[in-house]
């Protein structure tokens, strides 16, 4: 059995002021094109089909039409929901949908969504498991001790308990440690919603969604295959992929990689205005990708910003490097800032304002009392 690893689609996303339903159309179209040529049996979608649990209208027509593409082409769809997915609306006519084997987790109420396909080999159980809080698996398992998502998602998994000697899949879409962030998720505070590798050693492949970076843990079958296109500057050097799985008898996985290639590339340049801006420098490459700009010009350029979009219509950022940058890089910048968690920006506050670290009974009080405050707001 053949299938394609999707997530993190976030279909309807915009990066600064720029929509991307076009890039995302392109990459789709793309992605069906390597399911027809890799001849897969199935596609799993791992999560964060839309970038917001309301997604505008033009973003569910787009996933409306990926989704009809792959069934016509007689390729099971097996999707679970993510973090910026409304499960209740991802699941809307599940029961009708699965006729024409496209399988939705619904909102998780204790159990988890399992469907089997088959091969020359026998069955191959997939697992659906949507996006899971501690608070969603209490609801669902009042007497259980559930004090973290660690705790969650193996009472989830508990309830699951696939047969040894069966081929199984799990599609799920959480933070595993040892992960590496892509630097456009939206994680939990201070590494709270942290679950093991060891959770997921019942399944033969686990499928994962969350992490926009392709990478696995540990094992190649314990995966994230990284989201299809690049939503942040943080990814701008990396390379987007779709991850194909084959599954032969038990045990026999083969992972594969291929590279997609997105309309609009986000990239960084960098060098002086009178560089950048020279028709030898951007006659060979695609004026229309997303850039980011570094100048490093002494002297700041008089509306720089737009006499570079005349050339790069599609910059999203500008930044000088030079003398009087530099002389205040004592300062952290806002990539520095944003790469860290609430927590740590907190400790080191702390730090300043008393000249000692927090003690580690404070770090838990700040730990829970952040994780409350991110439980309410997605409430």
């Amino acid at each position: 059995m053949v299938f394609l690893h999707l997530s993190d689609l976030h279909l309807g996303k915009r990066v600064n002021e720029f929509s991307l339903l076009e890039d995302q159309a392109h990459i789709l179209a793309q992605i069906e094109d390597i399911a027809a040529r890799r001849k897969a049996d199935a596609v799993v979608i791992a999560g964060d089909l839309y970038d917001r649990a309301a997604p505008p209208a033009e973003a569910v027509q787009l996933l409306d039409g990926f989704l009809t593409h792959l069934a016509q082409a007689g390729r099971a769809v097996l999707v679970c929901a993510g973090n910026h997915d409304s499960p209740e609306r991802l699941a809307f006519g599940g029961a009708l949908l699965a006729k024409s084997r496209l399988y939705v987790s619904p909102a998780y109420n204790g159990e988890v969504r399992a469907v089997e396909l088959r091969d020359e080999w026998g069955p191959v159980r997939f697992y659906l498991l949507p996006f899971l809080k501690p608070a969603t698996v209490r609801r669902a398992f009042p007497d259980e001790e559930i004090d973290g998502y660690e705790a969650a998602v193996r009472t989830a998994l508990a309830h699951v308990s696939p047969a040894p000697q069966g081929r199984c899949v799990l599609a799920a879409h959480q933070f595993v440690t040892g992960a590496a962030p892509g630097g456009s998720e939206e994680l939990n505070v201070g590494g709270l919603d942290n679950v093991s590798a060891a959770a997921f050693d019942a399944f033969d492949y686990v499928a994962l969604g969350h992490i926009h970076s392709p990478q696995h843990i540990g094992r190649d079958t314990l995966r994230y295959c990284g989201s299809p296109l690049k939503y942040s500057l943080a990814e701008a050097r990396g390379q987007k992929s779709v991850t194909v799985v084959t599954m032969a008898e038990k045990g026999a996985v083969r992972v594969e990689t291929e590279p997609l290639a997105p309309l609009r590339d986000l990239r960084e340049i960098r060098g002086a205005y009178d560089e950048v801006t020279a028709r030898s420098f951007y006659e060979h490459s695609n004026t229309q990708d997303y850039l980011h700009i570094t100048l490093t010009d002494e002297e700041e350029i008089l509306d720089a910003v737009g006499k570079l979009r005349s050339i790069y219509p599609n910059l999203l950022r500008l930044d000088y490097d030079n003398a009087r940058t530099r002389a205040g890089a004592a300062l952290p910048g806002p990539a520095a800032v944003q790469s860290k968690t609430p927590a740590e920006l907190f400790g080191e506050f702390y730090e300043k304002q008393n000249g000692r670290p927090l003690s580690d009974e404070q770090r838990a009080y700040l730990d829970g009392l952040i994780e409350t405050v991110w439980e309410e707001g997605r409430a």
